[in-house]
């Protein structure tokens, strides 16, 4: 049973790291215009990216350990 519950663990880990990688790569835009080059970031949506990758990592460590353990 802890096997299968550390397998969907390792499941949910690599989807909240898909989704918290999306989100910190969307979160800025560039513009050029006449040569000059603005750049704008969302830093709401890139903190919330990295919130995102903290859990899939304990997520995945949990699932890990729960997967090795006997």
């Amino acid at each position: 049973m802890t096997k299968i519950v550390g397998i969907v663990l390792i499941i949910v880990a690599i989807g909240l790291g898909y989704m918290g990688l999306t989100k910190v790569s969307n979160s800025g835009g560039k513009v050029e215009i006449v040569g000059i080059e603005l750049s704008a970031t969302d830093e709401s949506k890139k903190t919330e990216g990295f919130i995102f990758l903290g859990l899939a990592l304990v997520s995945f460590v949990g699932g890990v350990s729960l997967v090795r353990k006997k």
